[in-house]
């Protein structure tokens, strides 16, 4: 039993759900109306009936009261001629009757209105005794369901007045009634239905315009919106799937962007490596690789030296040269990856990088680190990636910021370790440099964003021009362990 229930309940829900909305609210409206009107007519035809039935019991009774009042003085002068011309009048006057006829005290038929002879059963099958003044019985017949009606005659001294009252036009005004309202109903249908056509295309036109925008959205056009026509509940959805698309549009600029940005950034990223190995070829080979060969030479004169003087002298020159040549190496060595990173951490690191580049670039850098005292040190990615991030930042000051100051605050937590790069130089942009067609002024920023995202950090610029610029860069400890 619960199978087969579940079985149906699966069927209703399939079928359902493969018809549109519209067919469904067409489906509604006309059961409700169909149901509505049967209901009606047959509600009216069962009140009707009963009403009816009840009226025409009524005017028998009073027709058979008449009758045998009118029966009184033709029974007792035994007057059959005008007995049997009172009941056919009485059947003339109401075309309800289908036929009359008298019984005598003795029950026998004194006259009766049926011309080819008198039913057998009939004259036993209703009568009235003791103080009943009426009784009435319905016989099925051929010709439909009859009521027929006895009244006594003087008590019941003189005989009985029977009358057959026939439902037939009381069964025409019935179903004459309810042609007329199922006629109604059909009509209310007709309307009904096109009621429901123009409320279904009020109710679906956005659902489908829905769906459409959402189809196109599917396929990747982003350009799409819903025309919201009013502000009900179909109308919000509307709205919040434009801003749904809007966003999702924006989104995928954004997207492109970060991609063409990436693409950029790695191109140049390429390049920079490939134009690093050249200049360290080319000074090892211009500097390096000359000095040595100086060296070689050098040593060659040193060992034909005729004279103890002359050897010191060429020795003296020979370990200026070997100096010399140690310390081109170890600033090559320092650029491609400082040493103080790996051996002291990143803020011995970052304030020798700074002293050099106060010397060298004439900009104050103040450096100023806080909560590393007692902690262990960062991980080595976090380390690098903090350090290439303000070297950086602080390249792009000496490069366009045309400042005189700037600083450097590191703040280590236990969640996050964050870095703040400020100066007080011309300022820019910012969101027109992140546009602009000049790569290298947008590739910078971008880079430093990079290598913030890869450990789960956020990096954002604040600047206005004549202001100066903020590098804000926080990295959460748990991503980048």
């Amino acid at each position: 039993m619960i199978g087969a229930m579940r079985r149906i309940t699966v069927l209703f829900w399939t079928v359902n759900g493969s018809v549109s909305i519209r067919v469904k609210i067409m489906g509604i409206v006309l059961v409700l109306v169909v149901l509505l009107g049967l209901g009606i007519t047959i509600q009216t035809r069962l009140s009707l009936t009963a009403t009816l039935e009840r009226q025409l019991e009524q005017r028998g009774v009073s027709v058979t009261r008449d009758l045998a009042a009118r029966s009184t003085d033709l029974l007792l002068t035994n007057n059959l001629f005008a007995l049997y011309q009172l009941l056919k009048d009485t059947i003339e006057n109401n075309e309800d009757v289908r036929y009359a006829f008298i019984l005598g005290p003795d029950g026998n038929v004194v006259v009766h209105s049926f011309g080819q002879g008198f039913p057998a059963d009939l004259a036993g099958a209703n009568g009235v005794g003791g103080e009943q003044r009426s009784s009435i019985q319905v016989f099925r017949t051929e010709e439909g369901l009859i009521h027929d009606v006895a009244v006594p005659i003087l008590d019941g001294e003189a005989g009985v007045a029977r009358v057959g009252m026939m439902e037939g036009h009381l069964r025409q005004a019935v179903n004459e009634l309810t042609n007329r309202q199922l006629t109604a109903t059909a009509l209310v249908s007709l309307f009904g239905i096109l009621g429901a056509l123009v409320l279904t295309a009020v109710l679906t036109r956005p659902t489908q315009e829905l769906v459409e925008v959402t189809k196109a959205v599917s396929r990747g056009d982003l350009h799409r919106r819903v025309k919201v026509l009013a502000r009900d509940e179909i109308g919000q959805l509307g709205q919040a799937f434009n801003r749904m698309t809007e966003n999702l549009e924006r989104s995928r600029q954004e997207l492109e962007l970060k991609e063409q940005m990436r693409v950029q950034l790695l191109s140049k990223v390429i390049s920079a490596q490939e134009e690093e190995r050249k200049r360290i070829a080319r000074e090892l080979h211009d500097e390096t690789s000359q000095a040595l060969t100086s060296l070689l030479v050098g040593l060659k004169v040193l060992e034909n030296s005729g004279t103890p003087a002359e050897a010191r002298r060429m020795a003296g020159e020979l370990r200026q040269l070997a100096g010399q040549t140690l310390e081109a190496v170890h600033d090559l060595a320092l650029e491609l990856r400082p040493s103080a990173l790996d051996d002291l951490g990143l803020v011995a690191a970052l304030s020798r990088y700074c002293k050099e580049y106060a010397d060298k670039m004439r900009i104050q850098v103040d450096l100023e680190a806080t909560g590393f005292d007692g902690r262990p040190r960062l991980a080595a990615q976090v380390e690098l990636t903090l350090y290439r991030i303000i070297q950086e930042a602080l390249t792009n000051v000496a490069k366009h910021a045309d400042a005189r100051n700037a600083s450097v605050v590191l703040d280590y937590r236990e969640s996050a370790v964050s870095a703040i790069i400020e100066d007080d130089g011309r300022g820019f942009n910012v969101s027109q440099v992140i546009q602009s067609e000049i790569k290298e002024r947008r590739l910078g920023l971008f880079g430093m964003q990079e290598r913030a995202s890869l450990l789960g950090g956020r990096l954002t610029v604040e600047s206005q021009p004549g202001t100066g610029t903020t590098v804000y860069v926080s990295i959460p400890l748990e991503m980048a362990g």
